[in-house]
């Protein structure tokens, strides 16, 4: 994909222009996105912040490439999202996306290095699952299976794993929401290393304000609207954080 096409601005990795998404529940509508215009940039980090229920993971689903909007336009450098096909849309994900759940998904039976190996397989131009391994912290665990890793652990290997095929995108849903503080900072330390070393746009959505201080901006959603966008004047270093 070109980096530039229809006028869009270089540093523009997405944009998305009254964006809305509807969900037919029955006889009940649900409008999880009520027009959201938005920008992200490249190499930064974003939250997105809300309580649940705000629009949050179906804005990121729509950036990934995992959900379609109901109307309105998302374009990933220049290319309509909007108007890609099933096969087109798997593409994007595969090549450019990188997914972190709340939930780890690795394949118990797998190593540590096997689970990201498992990806590096499938990407154009990947890293060496040693490499994704080390970035998170975890090269001395990569021959260990999930049983013998801790949840925080875990979750670094599915860090790994999503960096592994060196993704323009890291698009994280609650990455920390299963973790105590401890853990959950050690974690946000790697998607912080990862972002800073490889300079992949980083988007993290959390309920929890505190982690909203380790961000480049700030983009809080309520109700499927997006009510504030600040830019942190100072970013804090993820250790410096608690809650």
């Amino acid at each position: 994909m070109a980096a530039v096409q229809n006028g869009t601005h270089p540093g523009v990795v997405f944009e998305a222009r009254g964006l809305t998404k509807i969900y037919d529940m029955g006889e009940v509508q649900v409008h999880a996105l009520r027009g959201v215009d938005l920008e992200l940039y490249s190499g930064e980090l974003v939250v997105f912040l809300g309580p649940s229920g705000s629009g949050k993971s179906t804005l990121l689903n729509i950036l990934g490439g995992l959900d379609t909007a109901t109307s309105g336009k998302v374009s990933y450098h220049g290319k309509d999202l909007t108007r890609a096909n099933d096969r087109e849309l798997t593409e994007y994900r595969r090549y450019h996306v990188g997914f972190v759940f709340q939930f780890y998904n690795l394949i118990p039976s797998l190593t540590a290095l096997e689970n990201v190996a498992a990806v590096t397989e499938i990407a154009r131009d990947p890293m060496k699952p040693e490499d994704a391994l080390a970035v998170v912290g975890l090269k001395d665990r990569m021959n260990h299976f999930p049983a013998q890793l801790s949840g925080g652990e875990q979750q670094r290997v599915a860090i790994a794993r999503a960096v592994a095929k060196n993704p323009a995108v890291l698009l994280c849903d609650e990455p920390t929401g299963a973790l105590d503080s401890k853990t959950g900072i050690v974690v946000l330390e790697a998607l912080e290393r990862a972002n800073r070393e490889l300079g992949t746009t980083t988007a993290v959505i959390t309920h929890n304000a505190d982690i909203a201080a380790m961000a480049d901006r700030v983009i809080q959603l309520s109700d499927g609207y997006i009510v504030q966008i600040e830019r942190n004047a100072h970013k804090k270093p993820a250790k410096e954080l608690h809650w």
